[in-house]
């Protein structure tokens, strides 16, 4: 390609080329400019969907209920007890004096010359750990054993290993107790005597209930060295009693088998760390505080979005520009739908609260919100439950037994009349004679069930029962099955005059219990037992018919509640509103997810700019094309005018001779 400016005869073809080309050029760059303006509102979409997951994210927080249900906990003595709450807590204060502390009971065995030698002759034998509570009789510190006490099973059930030729030893009991994760740590001291080898236990689990009783089947030595029946033969020494905390709560006195309580205030975890010397105050206070964080910065982002929005969808006065969205008719559907929810009252709510202008949210003139932190503060004093109701979905019953479950986003708000026609039982089999209290092994010890339709075999303890240690034992090695452990299913037994019960611990159809044989079931339960399934509540939610699942009654858009009790027939008012906050949480998802309409509107300008850039470098590679054919036409053109210049000279020349 030529570089100078003129050749031949002096015809600028690069200049009349360049000139050609700059004409040609056109639609590349008007596809140039739209790919720019493509971008910028691209730019300014991303700029949105940023703006919308901020305000999600601050929403979220304040669309469930409990949120707004904080309660604070602060002792003042941290070093003596701490506590936690939860949703439920509720507001209160609490003197505190700890009495004693709770700790498991440990036990040691005789020592042993060696930690690796063989106990006893290698047979085969069975080592069963039981939990229960020592009663009556008297403790040495002396010899760390009872006399004439009594032992009683907690039901939690028997644990057992067994010990043989291959595990023997100090090392290989210990390891194996440890092994069988059953409740029991075992560990090896030195005590530095002559037999300084000492196998200690400790249960895992304190309290008084959780002392351990351990039976031996097989070797005698090893019987020598582990038995320790406490209202019998004791083989080890106890150096800890198993022990409760006792302590005060507002001058009531509790007793419990951990350090660590939760059932005795509600909603809050107590933990104790040392016997107080003056009592120690805990109190549960409404956190303001976080609902007050929670609630500025809904406002605030809420503001940066319909900030974004009319930014990106403005026009400029000054400069006659408008900004890269304006007109979009996605933006201006978003501005509506976010107005339309703030001026919405909310409904279905039980109590006083249904604008947010109540607690100091305004809407201004600009678009944004603003909040009155004064006004805030005094409807936080004087109706901090309700504000829940004005940003999550919330539920509540008129009648105490009946609690708010869950609802879905089908779920309707409003204010529905229920009538209970059903209440849920529980499935139970029932003994039609008195149980036989002596169980002999191989004989009649063994009961097969069907618990929730999951069956389990249990092996009885031979002995003399009383109707209810004979209930107690049952229940135990019930709920200590496998089978029914691993399916999250138990039961409760109980005894009337003699008779036993068994019952699952599930409400509904779903609940029962049938004998499924054993040698020991028409002892137990007779020769024809009751067996009663379980049925689940029915009745209606705003006068229609609602689905029962064992407590649970759901009406025909996913909003449920749990029938705790009570009588039949109507049962008050149920109440389900949905928030400022659980609305655009709900709104903000599709609009954000896969296929929702700010990833389509992004995904179609993507799409324009795509085609864009493929139709751009096509003319691109015409303009190649383009230029060349300019460039050889015209030097073509600059080569003839040349030789018709030299012909026209010539001539000339030719004619002046002549003359």
């Amino acid at each position: 390609m030529a570089t100078s400016a003129v050749s031949g005869n002096g015809l600028d073809v690069n200049g009349i080329v360049s000139q050609l080309m700059t004409v040609e050029r056109q639609p590349i760059n008007k596809l140039l400019t739209q790919e720019a303006v493509s971008q910028s509102k691209l730019s300014a979409f991303g700029t949105v969907m940023s703006a919308m997951s901020t305000f999600q994210t601050a929403v979220q927080g304040l669309s469930n209920a409990s949120s707004f249900q904080s309660v604070k906990a602060t002792s003042s003595d941290t070093t003596t007890v701490t506590a936690t709450s939860t949703s439920t807590a509720a507001a209160g204060v609490y003197s505190l004096d700890v009495l004693s502390l709770a700790q498991t009971q440990k036990l040691v065995a005789t020592g042993q010359a060696s930690s690796t030698a063989a106990i006893g002759a290698g047979a085969a034998t069975t080592v069963t750990f039981d939990f229960g509570s020592i009663t009556g009789g008297t403790f040495s510190t002396v010899t760390g054993q009872y006399t004439g006490a009594a032992f009683a099973s907690n039901g939690s059930g028997i644990k057992s290993i067994v010990i043989d030729s291959t595990n023997n030893s100090l090392q290989g009991i210990s390891a194996a107790i440890n092994a069988a994760n059953m409740g029991v740590t075992a560990a090896i001291v030195n005590d530095g005597s002559g037999t300084p080898y000492r196998l200690t236990l400790s249960s895992n689990n304190s309290g008084i209930s959780n002392s351990m009783k351990i039976s031996v089947t097989g070797d005698a030595a090893i019987n020598t060295l582990l038995g320790n029946d406490p209202a019998a033969v004791q083989n080890m020494s106890e150096t800890a009693t198993a022990q409760n905390a006792n302590f005060k709560v507002n001058g009531l006195a509790i007793s419990k088998a951990t350090n660590t309580v939760s059932d005795v205030i509600q909603g809050t975890t107590l933990t104790l760390s040392k016997i107080t010397t003056a009592p120690v105050v805990v109190t549960m206070a409404q956190d303001t505080a976080a609902l007050s964080t929670a609630v500025t910065s809904f406002v605030s982002t809420y503001n940066n979005l319909a900030s974004a929005l009319k930014t990106i969808s403005a026009y400029d006065p000054v400069t006659k520009k408008g900004a890269p969205l304006q007109g979009n008719s996605t933006v201006r559907m978003l501005q509506t739908q976010l107005r339309s929810m703030l001026n919405q009252p909310i409904t279905g709510t039980s109590g006083g609260l249904t604008s947010l202008a109540q607690i100091g949210i305004t809407s201004q003139k600009d678009g944004s919100i603003a909040l009155d932190s004064a006004k805030l503060n005094t409807a936080m004093t004087t109706n901090f439950k309700d504000i829940a109701g004005l940003f999550a979905a919330t539920g509540s019953a008129t009648d105490s037994l009946v609690s708010f479950n869950a609802a879905t986003a089908s779920a309707k708000p409003g204010n529905y009349a229920l009538s209970i026609t059903q209440m849920s039982s529980q499935g139970s089999v029932t003994g039609n004679a008195v149980a036989n209290t002596t169980i002999t092994a191989g004989t009649n010890d063994t009961l097969n069930l069907n618990v929730n339709g999951v069956y389990a075999s249990v092996v009885l303890a031979a002995g003399v029962y009383t109707a209810q240690s004979l209930a107690t034992e049952v229940q135990s090695k019930l709920n200590g099955a496998s089978a029914l452990t691993t399916a999250g299913v138990s039961v409760a037994v109980s005894q009337t005059a003699g008779t036993l019960s068994i019952t699952s611990a599930n409400y509904g159809s779903s609940s029962s219990v049938t004998v499924a044989g054993g040698n020991g079931a028409p002892g137990l339960l007779g020769a024809a037992p009751v067996q009663t399934a379980g049925v689940d509540v029915a009745g209606t939610i705003g006068g229609v018919a609602a689905t029962g699942t064992g407590k649970k009654l759901t009406d025909a858009n996913g909003l449920s509640f749990d029938i705790n009790g009570g009588a039949l027939g109507a049962r008050g008012t149920l109440n389900f509103s949905q928030g400022y906050a659980y609305k655009m949480s709900q709104w903000i998802t599709p609009l954000l997810a896969t296929g929702g309409a700010l990833p389509s509107a992004t995904s179609s300008i993507n799409k324009t700019m795509t085609d864009s850039s493929n139709r751009r470098a096509t003319l691109e590679t015409r303009m190649i094309a383009i230029e060349a054919r300019y460039r050889q036409m015209y030097t073509a053109l600059d080569k003839m005018l040349s030789s018709m210049n030299t012909t026209s000279t010539y001539l000339s020349q030719q004619l002046s001779s002549m003359a």
